[in-house]
């Protein structure tokens, strides 16, 4: 019987209707956020560490003068770090999560890989959350503790707006870091191909330089380098990755 064959590596499974899909990814959304749930309670735990010793760490290396403006600002901004930190820490599971939801669309083949993927989606934002920790924040802070010190204007900072441009750094690096994965992704699914990356590798660049320019915090060329190589480093690897993804795929497809 031809409908008790396998196609390809594929093994005949079920048919799941629209509902059937729509009760699967409320069940992966319900596992996801009770990670994250976990992951803020285990940061509200350690929440004075993560803030005294982490949060504001650069801002004491920069010699940053924070103050609170609001009532209770600071208990909203506990609560805020902690839901962010919650966010980060589960990210493995929100990647597992993630994973096995499409897994019914891989071959195979594919899903063994499921435990790499989940690795290395994670590790590319936390060295992302890395780069912009320690690369990033502190040229951004020098720059704004410096800037107009020459006047008889002080520059003293909310610790909010402090707080939230630090978590947005943090996180916009995280999901640039991802850059690879996600040409995999696309690859895999024919979207996306290294030729075509290559293509426009001289248009890449210079959407690349102009979003160092702007990202910068400094006008110096040397801070524009600084964010630029990485995200040029980060495009070369999608073209060699998107390159492997198409050819394994032409091989497990043959």
């Amino acid at each position: 019987m031809a409908d008790s064959k396998t196609i390809g590596d594929k093994k005949p499974e079920a048919e799941m209707s629209f509902f059937d899909h729509l009760g699967e990814l409320r069940g992966r959304i319900m596992r996801a956020l009770l990670g994250i749930v976990i992951g803020l309670f285990g940061c509200l735990f350690f929440i004075n560490w993560l803030v005294e010793n982490v949060l504001l760490l650069p801002a004491k290396n920069a010699n940053m003068s924070l103050q609170n403006l609001r009532p209770f600002g600071l208990v909203f901004l506990y609560f805020q770090v902690a839901f962010v930190g919650g966010v980060i820490v589960s990210l493995p599971n929100i990647f597992f999560q993630f994973w096995k939801f499409i897994s019914p669309a891989l071959r195979d083949t594919e899903k063994k890989y499921l435990a790499k993927f989940v690795v290395i989606s994670s590790s590319s934002f936390f060295c992302g959350i890395a780069f912009a920790y320690y690369v990033m924040l502190p040229m951004t802070l020098q720059f704004a503790v410096q800037f107009g010190a020459q006047t008889i204007i002080k520059n003293q900072f909310a610790i909010d707006e402090y707080i939230e441009i630090i978590i947005s750094i943090m996180l916009a690096c995280g999901v640039v870091f991802e850059l690879p994965m996600i040409s995999f992704v696309l690859s895999k699914i024919g979207i996306l191909t290294a030729v075509f990356m290559r293509k426009y590798r001289r248009h890449a660049i210079v959407i690349i330089m102009i979003l160092a320019a702007i990202l910068s915090p400094g006008t110096d060329p040397v801070s524009q380098i600084i964010l630029a190589v990485p995200l040029l480093v980060l495009y070369e690897i999608s073209i060699f990755v998107s390159k492997y993804s198409a050819k394994k795929g032409n091989l497990e497809s043959a």
